[in-house]
């Protein structure tokens, strides 16, 4: 297949599967119990015609597919309505929650690919010895271990015992900084401890998928005529070996990448980070229908573009993908 063929054919399936995932973030959220407009009034204030008034200003007192036509124009237009929870706009509520999550999990994403790529490489290449069993038992060991319990434990270790970070919050409350720096310090402080338990939450996802890829090509042909050419063992590596091998972990980091921009949700919510995972997680706990629908739909199209992106990246570094 030509090169314009192959990208319009992963676009449309991309704009394809975007219209899908909309659909169904419709009908998600609304199959859960309860009703949301119990939600919007004061506990004890419950009549039957407040009810009915809350549920008209959000349309659902309508048809679900008079709801669902509301909810495609809306979407269209970049309108997904007021949060029920916060009483404003919802694209605010999100926007603001934004730049906290970019920076707590890109952060984290970076410490990941950089440790664990590079200590994949390495124990891949000197399979069986020291430092391969170490980083890959250890690297098992974080893969396996949850996200909020490993948060717990460095709260408990470095914020409780040893008082070197704070245990959550992206600032103190009613903090006032003399200058910008200082601000920047302050965040950085807090940034520690959720980054860096997301970053060991994936970092083992990199070492052993790097590690394996190593392992399988540095026995290939290839490797073997580079050697017999008097190629330093460095020179092999990383000439040869990492760029064949890095292919599958390229498409592991593009997946990830998507889901940067929906922040973790444990994570967060264990630090008290004001990210995006936060406001998921007290949305569903209050229904809040426009929020969960803006955030899922937001972390669906980051999902599907970087898949995309690595399938037409693909289609450059894999010759295979061109046949």
């Amino acid at each position: 297949m030509d090169e314009r063929g192959y990208i319009l054919q992963k676009v449309a399936y991309a704009l394809l599967t975007i219209a899908i995932v909309a659909s169904l973030n419709f009908v998600l959220f609304r199959i859960l119990p309860g009703d949301p407009a119990r939600l919007l009034l004061p506990r004890g204030q419950w009549e039957t015609k407040a009810i009915a008034e809350q549920r008209a200003a959000f349309h659902l007192d309508k048809p679900l597919w008079q709801q669902f036509g509301y909810y495609w124009r809306d979407t269209l237009q970049g309108e997904f309505g007021k949060s029920f929870k916060e009483k404003r706009s919802v694209i605010e509520a999100v926007g603001q929650r934004l730049w906290p999550t970019l920076l707590l999990t890109g952060t984290g994403m970076l410490f990941a690919i950089g440790v664990g790529v590079s200590s994949g490489i390495l124990a891949g290449w000197r399979r069986g010895r020291t430092f391969d069993t170490v980083s890959t038992g250890t690297s098992m060991v974080f893969y396996a271990m949850p996200t909020l319990w490993l948060g717990l434990i460095f709260i408990g270790l470095f914020s409780v015992r040893l008082g070197w970070f704070p245990p959550g919050r992206m600032e103190e409350p009613g903090a006032v900084y003399a200058s910008q720096w200082e601000h920047v310090q302050a965040v950085l402080h807090h940034l520690v401890l959720p980054a860096l338990t997301f970053g060991l939450a994936y970092m083992g996802q990199y070492h052993l998928i790097m590690r394996s890829s190593i392992t399988g090509v540095k026995n290939e042909d290839f490797v073997l005529t580079a050697r017999a050419k008097g190629l330093s063992s460095m020179k092999v590596l990383h000439r040869h070996v990492v760029h064949n091998a890095m292919l599958p972990t390229f498409t592991l980091i593009m997946l990830n990448m998507g889901f940067v921009v929906s922040g973790a949700i444990l994570i967060e919510t264990v630090f008290n980070w004001p990210g995006i995972g936060l406001l998921s997680y007290h949305a569903m706990i209050n229904r809040d229908y426009p929020v969960l629908q803006a955030v899922f739909l937001l972390a669906s199209v980051a999902v599907i573009l970087c898949n995309l992106i690595a399938d037409v990246v693909y289609y450059y570094l894999d010759p295979r993908v061109k046949a």
